[in-house]
């Protein structure tokens, strides 16, 4: 099942059955699930938390009765990503659904403790992720953002609603001079069924593009999609990648 307007072109031609629902009609979710005899899910990917502030919003979405509920007892109140995602979770568990964690099968696609790249860090980028690391936690655990970008022990960048990847280009444009890092971390609370940090090949493109120089990542809670080609193309850039416990 792919989300209205959130899912990649090709998903639906490498499933057994597909169908969409809108990002905020449980009520259809539940439906669906239930009659192809789902009952564990696994969610992947993430929802732009930005639509939720766009113009028009409510008539493009049309939610359910049940996102309605789910609004009026929980999220009227409290409107982060743990409590949203977390409710989900307990209304597809009263429809019979059980998500799982979304690492269950793909254990060997988590950052590993150490550097995992040819690539190491230089003593200044060693300096900015001793500086930063402590910073990114503490901001993940108060549902601020997962990343930060850190040039001589300075914050230059703190990502918020927009995403990495915007954050990146903030980061690039104010420290154009390059040799930046990027750390990025999960709650120490995290919940593992959904929002897992991840980062790609474009991310390291991406860091390329905009100057960066290292990319930190917490140790079994950041998944590295396309791992192999991932740390190959850091390399290729330059970029050092480590996985900080």
């Amino acid at each position: 099942m792919g989300l209205a307007d959130q899912f990649a072109d090709e998903l639906p031609g490498c499933c057994d059955r597909f169908a969409t629902a809108g990002i905020i009609r449980l009520g259809r979710w539940i439906r669906l699930l239930r009659g192809w005899g789902v009952t564990e899910a696994v969610m992947i990917g993430r929802v732009r938390k930005s639509r939720m502030y766009a113009p028009g919003r409510l008539f493009r979405q049309l939610p359910d009765w049940r996102a309605l509920w789910l609004w009026y007892r929980v999220l009227r109140h409290d409107k982060r990503n743990a409590a949203l995602l977390g409710a989900v979770a307990d209304e597809l568990q009263r429809g019979g659904i059980t998500l799982v964690d979304s690492t269950r099968y793909i254990q060997e696609y988590l950052a590993e403790t150490g550097v995992m790249t040819a690539c190491r860090p230089s003593a200044s980028q060693q300096a900015d992720i001793d500086f930063g690391w402590p910073i990114v936690q503490r901001m993940s655990d108060l549902d601020i953002g997962q990343a930060i970008a850190v040039k001589e022990r300075e914050v230059i960048a703190v990502e918020a609603i927009e995403g990495t990847d915007a954050m990146i280009e903030r980061a690039g444009k104010l420290c154009r001079s390059g040799g930046w890092t990027l750390i990025k971390a999960a709650r120490a609370d995290h919940d593992m069924r959904f929002d897992v940090p991840t980062v790609g090949p474009a991310t390291i493109e991406a860091l390329h593009r905009h100057g960066a120089r290292c990319l930190v990542v917490q140790a079994g809670k950041v998944i590295l999609a396309e791992k192999a080609g991932l740390l190959t193309l850091a390399d290729r850039h330059d970029i050092a990648v480590i996985g900080q416990g």
